[in-house]
């Protein structure tokens, strides 16, 4: 969320920022209440010193034993007018506030400004894109030829574009989830966190999914809870409401969960195998760092990412992605795209974003400065370290052999028991 005093005295670059990011917000409604808001909280202040006034008066008069009747009765008067007055200034406030809240975060000026992910720019690639010497089969003939994955099934079970593992895929999916938070609590200094899975709506306006992501959600109508749609929200709300000290800064946390998303309006748009699925695992990685810090805070998230992808040797690029293609909450954020050669494409597979201080106002969380003794605002980051189930496609894809088995990357093959190559049952 950002700060009303900063749009107050930002209009133009609030409105730009909105407009690059190819959205419609009426800010001179916004303005136009804050300025009601501060006129009409003014009188109430001159009201309530009028009253104290009264109130001293009338205790010197009593000293005097005067009568004081009619004074009381102004008085009554005006501590109900207080009161009246109050509930309006209280009424705006929260108009103000619901406002605030559909008002997406402004791009950092490194970010390039577009339309869509069109503008997005490529900042680095690492590998080259295999060359498998034969006709290379997709993700989905590979894991149907070598029974790990059960696409039919999951869908008798459930639905559309939800997954079933089983003996090796499950092992791979495993495998990847413990090597990755190895690397991460082991090697990158993440404190392991296994938060739950449904989080209430504060938790969900926090991080920024709501109210504008509301249809994307599963939603537990009777509880009004929600099942994740990353752990960054229930992470980041860790310390929601919370002053944090400043010498924990900077916090990094990593967690392992599903994740649950409806994607409403993708049905029907590559929702083909695994690419796009309403239920998949990710491990995150969250940071909480001061502000003076965010930005190579991102870099450093982004090569921790990046480490994942390297060591289980895959092919990426990483795209720094243009304001209109830029998440709601983050200030800015960097793609990390594997290439999958069945499917001859990209697959983001990681998203590193810096919310700055978009998150922190939203969801409460400030840290004391040890010098000033004031409070002020952390900066939040996270990065997927990284996405499944699209890296099982990349795994799949680019280490699958001429009959069809699968090499298992070196980086996996102690967390798969020493297996080299997953072959079909015999």
């Amino acid at each position: 969320m950002l700060d009303i005093k900063f749009i107050r005295e930002n209009p133009d670059k609030v409105k730009t920022a909105i407009k690059n990011r190819n959205l419609k917000l009426n800010i001179e409604e916004l303005l136009a209440l804050d300025k009601q808001w501060r006129k009409m909280n003014a009188a109430v202040e001159e009201l309530r010193k009028q009253r104290n006034a009264a109130s001293d008066e009338m205790s010197e008069l009593v000293k005097k034993k005067t009568d004081i009747s009619s004074r009381r009765e102004d008085l009554k008067a005006l501590s109900q007018k207080i009161k009246e007055n109050t509930i309006e200034v209280e009424e705006l406030w929260q108009k103000i506030g619901k406002i605030l809240l559909e008002i997406p975060n402004i791009p950092h000026n490194s970010v390039p400004v577009g339309k869509d992910l069109g503008a997005n720019k490529v900042v680095k690639t690492w590998g080259e894109p295999k060359k498998l010497g034969f006709l290379a089969k997709t993700h989905v003939e590979l894991v149907e030829y070598l029974d790990i994955i059960d696409l039919p099934r999951a869908a008798k079970i459930t639905g559309a574009n939800f997954v079933l593992f089983k003996g090796k895929g499950a092992l791979l999916e495993r495998a990847l989830i413990s090597f990755m938070l190895g690397l991460h609590t082991k090697k990158h200094g993440y404190l392991e966190i296994s938060p739950p899975l449904l989080v209430n709506r504060a938790s969900m306006v926090g991080t920024g999914q709501l109210p504008k992501l509301e249809e994307d959600m599963y939603r537990l109508k009777e509880d009004d809870l929600f099942l994740i749609p990353t752990a960054e929200v229930p992470v980041t709300n860790i310390h929601r409401d919370e002053i944090l000290n400043d010498a924990d800064l900077p916090l990094y946390y990593t967690a392992y969960t599903p994740c649950f998303r409806r994607e409403a309006g993708s049905y029907g748009k590559d929702t083909k195998g695994l690419s796009r699925v309403h239920q998949f695992d990710k491990v995150e990685l969250v940071k909480f760092v001061r502000p003076e810090n965010s930005y190579d805070e991102l870099e450093a998230l982004l090569n921790n990412a990046e480490q994942v992808l390297q060591l289980l040797e895959l092919p990426y690029r990483v795209a720094c992605l243009s304001t209109g293609d830029l998440s709601f909450a983050a200030a800015k954020c960097y793609d990390i795209e594997a290439w999958a050669c069945g499917t001859e494409k990209w697959f983001e597979v990681s998203s590193c974003s810096n919310f700055e201080d978009f998150q922190a106002r939203r969801a409460n969380i400030r840290y004391r400065d040890p010098q000033t003794k004031k409070t002020g605002f952390v900066h939040t980051l996270n990065g997927s370290g990284v996405a499944l189930a699209r890296t099982v496609i990349a795994i799949l894809e680019n280490y699958q052999q001429k009959d069809g088995s699968i090499l298992v990357p070196s980086a996996l093959r102690p967390f798969m028991d020493g297996l080299e190559v997953i072959e079909p049952k015999q």
